[in-house]
């Protein structure tokens, strides 16, 4: 049977692989905003990113609903992965509008925001409480 130490790992390396796609998702979606920008042939490209974006969004969110309940973890991935997910939903909304002016950067933003949300997780800072120095 395994233990609850075991869990907590198992459940943090989904959250790490989820938070990891996540972002690589968003930085692929910058590459192809990129492409769309220099030539517009490319929108296909960037509406496809999107949907790719959402739903890996969303799946982050479930993984993080997951690790939260049964395995005992922090709430605080279900605040990031549900804030993500509204700036997605604002994100595709005004990408459809064609509104540039914000579009662009909401997209910095997002992928920001990923990449911090990354180098959290990974960072270890979950696992071990801080240390009072004396």
């Amino acid at each position: 049977m395994p233990t609850r130490t075991t869990a907590k790992q198992g459940n943090l390396m989904f959250l790490r692989a989820a938070t990891t796609v996540q972002t690589v998702a968003v930085f692929v979606q910058a590459i192809t905003a990129g492409l769309l920008l220099s030539s517009p042939g490319h929108g296909a490209l960037h509406s496809a990113g999107a949907y790719t974006v959402f739903v890996v969004t969303v799946l982050h969110l479930i993984v993080a609903i997951l690790t939260w309940r049964p395995g005992g973890g922090s709430p605080g991935p279900i605040l990031y992965a549900g804030g993500f997910l509204g700036l997605t939903l604002a994100q595709v909304a005004l990408g459809i509008a064609h509104v540039k002016t914000l579009h662009i950067p909401l997209g910095v933003l997002m992928f920001g925001l990923s990449v911090l949300q990354l180098v959290w997780i990974w960072s270890g800072r979950r696992a071990s409480p801080p240390s009072a120095a004396y």
